[in-house]
Formats: C-alpha cells, sequence, structure tokens
C-alpha cells in the first residue's frame, strides 16, 4: 500500500475545485515509471517531478524523448521556425544529448533514455507495452484553444488510450523550475 498526496479535481454542482488529499493506494508495484520529455522549459519540472515520484516508489526510471518530422518540430515546440539541421539523425543526436543531460542533472546513472521517431502519443503509446511501464509521467503545457484544435495535445491523446495510470505534471508558459 502506498499513501499519496494528490490533487483532485471535485465537482459539486457547476462549481469545480482542486483540493490536495491524502490518498491511500493498494496497488500492485509500481516498478517503471516512463518520463516523457520535451524540449519545453518546463521539462526540466516534469523530470524532476517525475522522478521524485518514481523515487519514492523505489522504481526504475526510463527518460523519452520523441522526434517527429524536423519542420513541425521546430515550429511545434521550440518556436524557431523551420531549423537548420541537416537530418532527423542530428536532431536524434541532440535529443539524446538532452536526455543524458538530463539524466545527470537528475544525479542517478541507472536511469534508461529512449529516443524515438514518429508521432508523439503513438511512441510513447508503444514504449509502454514494449518496457512494460507501469506508469507515466507527463507535463501538461498550457496552451491556448486554438493551439489545441490545431496541434492536439500529446497528453490527451496518451491519457485516452492507455491502459495504464497517468501522472500529470501541470506547467505554464514560462515554467522553468
Amino acid at each position: 500500500m502506498h499513501t499519496v498526496i494528490a490533487s483532485v479535481l471535485c465537482k459539486l454542482g457547476d462549481f469545480k475545485y482542486t483540493t490536495k488529499k491524502h490518498i491511500v493506494m493498494k496497488t500492485t508495484n509500481i516498478n517503471k515509471v516512463l518520463i516523457a520529455l520535451d524540449y519545453d522549459p518546463s521539462a526540466k519540472k516534469v523530470a524532476e517531478v517525475g522522478f521524485t515520484f518514481a523515487n519514492a516508489m523505489h522504481a526504475e526510471i526510463v527518460l523519452i524523448h520523441v522526434v517527429v518530422d524536423l519542420v513541425a518540430y521546430s515550429l511545434t515546440y521550440l518556436n524557431l521556425g523551420p531549423m537548420q539541421l541537416d537530418s532527423v539523425t542530428e536532431l536524434r543526436d541532440a535529443s539524446e544529448q538532452f536526455l543524458q543531460k538530463t539524466k545527470l542533472h537528475l544525479g542517478n546513472e541507472n536511469i534508461q533514455t529512449v529516443v524515438r521517431e514518429g508521432d508523439f502519443a503513438t511512441c510513447i503509446l508503444d514504449t509502454i507495452k514494449e518496457m512494460d511501464i507501469d506508469v507515466i509521467v507527463m507535463g501538461s503545457h498550457s496552451r491556448k484553444w486554438l493551439e489545441n484544435i490545431l496541434l492536439g495535445s500529446v497528453t490527451a491523446d496518451v491519457l485516452e488510450h492507455t491502459t495504464i495510470p497517468m501522472f500529470i505534471v501541470p506547467t505554464k508558459k514560462g515554467d522553468k523550475d
């Protein structure tokens, strides 16, 4: 049994509120946690929260970063305009360096890293199955409603299709810590 402090969204009539509660979870063991990261500055916060959660559960940690088409990736996440990288291989290498730097920041050499190519949600869901992941940790970016309509929400897509628990770290634009 694990005692977890969780933010719970409650609804009373038309009134919605969030409250922190101590919840005793009767669960199977959580042995492996997947932490999904992108290049957003809030990824550091997501990594740290996920790392703390996994350590509390004495679980193995896997960091994942997904590489999609270069132009869409640079426009969506880096706000740089089209990137000047010659190939997906260069982006894969940069992504692996990003995960290694995050691993070093977290201070645990036993953390596994995975870089995948393709659709964000599909790659994350495939990795969950392939690596026998018990919990996924993701950030939820605060985007404008139009961006959500046009770009979709990776977290929402994963949540809709996963069969394992998700730990969602709320992030706001400008969150760096």
